[in-house]
């Protein structure tokens, strides 16, 4: 049975913390559903500080949504290993997530609806 994934605009604006930093904030958010796991923020690129991220070695492929590629958060107070992911490729029924980030929520990182 196939998995279903949905990807949809969300409204409102949405920002990212972590460590005291804001990393983002977005009216563009998406929100991808897949079967039964909880739905995801994706943040737009553009609207991330990318000095606060440091590319990491680490890929996990996904059979519905491709390789991810992750990010580590670096603040003045903390390093998030692999905080963050992203499909540079993913399939074309799911180009909307091309170019957006998601972000592993936890004590130190922060998706929130504003």
């Amino acid at each position: 049975m196939a998995v279903k994934i949905r990807i949809r605009k969300v409204p409102g604006l949405w920002t990212v913390r972590s460590g005291g930093a804001v990393l983002g904030e977005t009216s563009n958010a998406l929100e991808l559903s897949e079967g039964d796991l909880p739905p995801v923020i994706y943040f737009p690129r553009e609207d991330i500080a990318m000095a606060f991220l440091d590319r990491t070695d680490k890929v996990t492929h996904c059979p519905h949504k491709g390789d991810a590629n992750y990010y580590s958060i670096v603040n003045k107070s903390s390093v998030a290993e692999n905080a963050v992911w992203t499909y540079e490729n993913p399939p074309e029924a799911l180009a909307e997530i091309k170019d957006h980030l998601a972000f592993y929520t936890s004590d130190s990182v922060k998706v929130e609806q504003i």
